[in-house]
């Protein structure tokens, strides 16, 4: 108000009439205030407008902090889509609940796929969005089967918070580590929701101490259940010190009590726990707890936000999703505890300045930033999902491909509620939407054209099982071929390539399950078949020594020749190197033009494609170019490239090269009086136990076994263990082979060449 009286006053001298009735020429001073006059409207505007955008900040902020992205994943069967159901129905979303395999044959929503409604299992990850409290909650309900894991992977690289799962009963298995390590990867902060306390032999505080130990968490219960198994009748809420129960026919009404009477000591003894743990990452609630003032639950309740923000804390929550019991604290809990997408940092690189480090401001006024994280192909045609980090996308907007260079119109924009869309005018920084008919791949960002910006690319984990696959008719290759580009276009894990010797098709991908996936699909959103060979392992080779190359390719045919000469030597690049190739030109003085030496380092990387032992892929290769020689006349790209081929090929053999073969860590379940059997079958398939807990009755084994020995393994556990016994698989790495296993693939490998 001050600063507007002060500016009306000087304005008001500015243009007040002079006394003099002549109109005299204005004096020269004149041309000043008049100066003063255009500068202070000029500051009035710029003014106004500071404040127009200040106060869209304020709007924008108050509608991002109303706002969460999250995930929920967990291992196998622990209950995600189970619990995303009883969210979308407590939320208004869904108005009935349908089970994962119901008997009424309408399957949960987030499994909009037949083949999840027939297998009981979620494939592809799904997004949708709901209401609570006030709160926008954007969710992906992700797969819980490792061979998926890509699913998993892309959803939490865009996600500001996620629900891990547990299994009360399970416990932290396999793929939650797994699972956990990717949330780690991406900095995702997170709470952890114990699920099926209504099961014989829950134990919650079992899984927590194993969080403790296995994912090294700092976590500690913000809940107490009420009863467990068959007696599971509530929580108690540490923070707030109430019980919940939860009654009518989906446990939609809430009834708040006090705590009961037989359980105030451990629930006080719980709460203590919780602000010891809390404390010991926040110095606010350090300080009151270390002097024994009384802590208020709106203090505890900041305190684990802040620490739960800043992943130093991870708060532990109770329930059953099946028995409708502890889902709506669990969301409040998200609401209280998960980062809002302006809490996030996240980080661009600017391709015009060298991919230099920018922190995204992660708010709607600044330039449009937009990462294509997940691509489908819809009834309308490709389908691809963007998280907006910055700006606005609007409908009609034409936005920029950084990666390819390409300028798009967005011709729809709509929001996913699993395989139903809703179509939308505009979204801003901090949304998950999706755009049709906007041709890119999968780790695209897109702009607007003012910054040349790219968000980092997500984990790509390599595929380790190969099938060969053909049309049964030949009038359906066209159609086959449709699918497979689909597919590889929308799954990043999941590749097409052709096996050059026998002429077949083959794909590859990241287990039994999911290459069964696949052929399934080709069947029956294509209606072609398929028939499938053997699988194959995708075996690699390596070197194990440093080996000279010195070669020269010489040809004359009439007309201009080839020439090209390459010297150097190769080696295997040190253990844990980011890179599976290297090439390093050493070559002092101009022995060979510097326009040649890309086609040597072409050559050099076609060679290792194939090795000469089972002609698979040589991985951990590192080629030095030293010398070489060229001709004036014949030498050419082309020349360089043979030789390159060729001084591979002469020096393979000196480098000592071995065989690596997939190795899986596999863990198993199975009752005790399995054990022995179990375990012997596995030393049997060359397989190498590294650990044996006992879990009740049942005994938990895990082995590193080769994906070669694997193969029917689920058939042969079910008849070892009267159908009791369950295993998980997944990749831990490439390692040598035994002797024999080497001798005897390369005989079949010369064998088949012969032939």
């Amino acid at each position: 108000m001050a600063r507007s009286s002060a500016v009306r006053r000087l304005l008001t001298t500015a243009l007040r009439p002079t006394t003099t009735t002549t109109l005299s020429p204005p004096p020269p001073s004149s041309a000043s205030s008049h100066n003063l006059l255009l500068s202070l409207r000029r500051g009035l505007s710029s003014g106004s407008a500071a404040r127009v955008r200040e106060d869209k900040e304020v709007m924008w902020r108050e509608a991002m902090e109303k706002m969460r992205n999250i995930g929920i994943s967990a291992h196998i069967d622990s209950g995600k889509t189970t619990l995303t159901e009883r969210i979308l129905f407590y939320t208004g979303r869904i108005h009935e609940i349908h089970e994962v395999r119901g008997r009424d044959g309408v399957g949960a929503k987030m499994d909009s796929m037949d083949l999840e409604r027939e297998k009981g299992i979620t494939i592809q990850s799904a997004a949708t969005y709901c209401t609570w409290n006030g709160y926008q909650v954007n969710i992906i309900d992700t797969p819980g089967h490792v061979d998926f894991t890509i699913e998993v992977e892309r959803a939490l690289r865009v996600l500001d918070g996620a629900i891990l799962v547990l299994c009360s009963v399970g416990g932290v298995q396999s793929q939650s580590i797994t699972v956990d390590r990717q949330m780690r990867r991406y900095e995702v902060p997170r709470v952890a929701f114990i699920n099926k306390l209504d099961r014989m032999g829950a134990d919650p505080w079992k899984v927590l101490n194993q969080a403790r130990a296995k994912l090294r968490h700092h976590s500690a219960a913000v809940q107490v259940p009420i009863g467990l198994e068959d007696d599971f009748q509530g929580l108690v809420d540490l923070v707030h010190m109430k019980a919940y129960y939860f009654h009518g026919s989906n446990g939609e009404n809430i009834v708040t009590a006090d705590v009961p009477a037989n359980m105030e000591e451990l629930v006080s003894e719980k709460r203590r726990e919780l602000i010891e743990v809390v404390s010991e990452v926040d110095d606010k609630i350090a300080d009151s707890f270390l002097s024994d003032e009384p802590i208020s639950p709106t203090d505890l309740e900041m305190a684990i936000r802040r620490a739960t923000v800043a992943r130093k804390f991870i708060p532990v929550f109770m329930g059953s999703a099946f028995k409708n019991k502890g889902v709506q604290p669990l969301l409040d809990g998200v609401i209280s505890y998960l980062p809002c997408p302006a809490e996030v940092s996240n980080y661009a690189l600017d391709q015009s300045k060298n991919e230099e480090k920018v922190t995204l401001s992660g708010t709607p006024l600044g330039p449009l930033v937009a990462l294509a994280f997940k691509l489908e192909e819809g009834r309308f045609g490709q389908l691809t999902f963007l998280r907006i980090y910055e700006g606005i996308i609007r409908k009609g907007d034409f936005i920029i491909n950084v990666n390819t260079g390409k300028k798009i119109k967005v011709p729809r924009l709509v929001r996913m509620h699993s395989d139903e869309m809703e179509d939308i005018q505009e979204a801003h920084a901090g949304q998950i939407v999706a755009v049709f008919g906007v041709d890119c791949a999968s780790g695209d960002t897109f702009t607007d054209g003012s910054v040349k910006y790219t968000m980092t690319s997500m984990n790509v984990p390599e595929p380790v099982m190969s099938l060969a696959v053909s049309p049964v008719s030949k009038d359906t290759g066209g159609q086959f071929s449709k699918a497979l580009n689909r597919f590889q276009k929308e799954d990043p894990t999941f590749r097409v390539g052709l096996d050059a010797e026998s002429g077949q098709t083959i794909i590859s991908g990241m287990g039994e399950l999911h290459l069964d996936i696949y052929v399934e699909r080709i069947r029956r959103e294509y209606k072609v078949d398929a028939v499938v060979g053997r699988p194959r392992v995708n075996f690699r080779e390596t070197i194990t020594q440093r080996a000279n190359f010195d070669y020269l390719h010489k040809k004359q045919s009439g007309g201009q020749g080839q020439y090209g000469r390459v010297i150097g030597y190769v080696e295997p690049l040190p253990e844990g190197s980011p890179t599976k190739f290297e090439f390093e030109n050493m070559l002092i003085g101009q022995a060979i033009p510097s326009s040649f030496i890309p086609a040597i380092e072409k050559g050099f990387k076609e060679a290792s494609n194939s090795g000469s032992l089972i002609g698979h892929p040589v991985e951990n290769l590192r080629v030095v170019l030293m010398d070489g020689a060229a001709h004036a006349v014949d030498s050419s790209e082309l020349a360089f490239k043979l030789a390159a081929i060729y001084a591979f090929r002469q020096c393979y053999t000196a480098a000592k090269p071995v065989i690596l073969e997939p190795v899986m860590l596999v863990e198993l379940k199975v009752p005790t009086e399995f054990q022995g059997t179990v375990t012997g079958d596995i030393n049997k398939r060359k397989g190498l136990i590294v650990g044996n807990d006992q879990d009740g009755d049942d005994s938990v084994i895990t082995a590193h076994v080769p994906l070669n020995n694997m193969f029917g393994y689920s058939t042969a556990l079910r008849s070892m263990t009267q159908g009791k016994g369950e295993f998980t698989m997944e990749y831990k790495e490439h390692s040598q082979v035994s002797q024999d296993v080497h001798m005897q693939l390369v005989n079949s490998y010369n064998a088949n060449k012969g032939e």
